[in-house]
């Protein structure tokens, strides 16, 4: 209880000088566009990194897809 109680009074006084402060708000909006960032640019290291086996496995099944279809496209048009 005491935890929300807290929160709430940080949240309040955040709020209160983001409303009647513009270089406060103007400052929490790019603290979160680059805490945005941040997190988009982490998402897609994990998503896209080769060394991550799922990642890994992804692109082994796409390139044994890719290299099928190459496969019986020359194998239509000798």
């Amino acid at each position: 209880m005491n935890f929300q109680i807290f929160s709430f009074f940080l949240f309040a006084v955040a709020a209160y000088f983001i409303v009647t402060d513009e270089s406060v708000a103007a400052a929490f909006y790019y603290v979160y566009r680059l805490a945005k960032a941040y997190i988009q640019r982490q998402w897609w290291w994990i998503t896209h990194n080769p060394r991550n086996p799922v990642v890994k496995y992804l692109m082994w099944r796409r390139s044994m897809k890719l290299a099928k279809e190459l496969q019986k496209y020359f194998e239509e048009n000798k």
